[in-house]
């Protein structure tokens, strides 16, 4: 069985995986090596885990995983990963976007793969049949839109995004949720659109917090999946696992 555990800026997520099959995931906003005896007192057949983690954490923790564990993995540039990486800054490519690619993958191991992660940033990621990373690319996410015209303007409110909005704003709280919101399903399909044309059977999987903003909202055919990233990070450790 696998641990995975991914540290954001904000949360962490802890999953347990059998093999390739997520067991469960849940959200936490404070990980402690107790919490991780927890589960290794309930399996004992627990014996990999792997961390990516965007911001420190205590070494407390990462003394714990490396001595409780038979493979620990620390994501990172230099870890070996079951895709080819075309990125020409492997060291600057954030770790979850790296590990949505493989999950993409393990998805869908045979098709071109278009990844959108729509969170803070909503990051657009190509993955070929072959498995090749080709790279991506990043724009502010929705509440992010949201947030700089309040911050960087002298008297527009701070909106939030919701499912009823307009084409065309007729006040200002309508304006800027028609310019936000229409705007960025504008984006997401003229990418859609884009990359439909040159890579061939595309499968379209979208991630992230605001993932359900775009359900059913795009004339294209979507397939969401919020359990990525680990899927990912999983099939990380698995490939890291069998060929140690």
């Amino acid at each position: 069985m696998n641990l995975v555990i991914d540290i954001g800026n904000s949360r962490i997520k802890l999953a347990l995986f059998n093999e390739r099959d997520l067991m469960f995931n849940v959200p936490l906003d404070e990980l402690k090596p107790d919490h991780i005896q927890v589960l290794l007192d309930e399996h004992d057949d627990l014996k990999h885990a792997i961390v990516s983690s965007v911001r420190d954490y205590p070494q407390e923790l990462n003394d714990f995983l490396k001595h409780s564990f038979e493979t620990f993995i620390e994501l990172d540039a230099n870890t070996p990963v079951p895709i080819t990486n075309r990125y020409q800054t492997p060291e600057t490519l954030g770790k979850d976007r790296l590990a949505a690619a493989v999950g993409a993958t393990e998805l869908f191991p045979h098709q071109n793969v278009l990844v959108i992660d729509a969170g803070t940033a909503i990051t657009y990621e190509i993955i070929t049949a072959n498995h090749e990373y080709l790279g991506g690319n990043i724009s502010p996410g929705l509440e992010t839109r949201f947030k700089s015209l309040h911050q960087f303007t002298g008297k527009l409110p701070l909106l939030h995004a919701t499912d009823d909005f307009k084409m065309l704003g007729t006040d200002t709280d309508s304006a800027i949720r028609a310019g936000v919101q229409v705007g960025l399903l504008f984006e997401v399909e003229q990418y859609l659109d884009y990359f439909n044309t040159i890579y061939e059977n595309l499968q379209v999987i979208i991630t992230g917090g605001d993932a359900k903003f775009f359900d059913k909202k795009l004339k294209n055919s979507i397939f969401v999946n919020f359990n990525l990233t680990l899927i990912g990070l999983n099939r990380i450790l698995e490939y890291n696992v069998k060929n140690t």
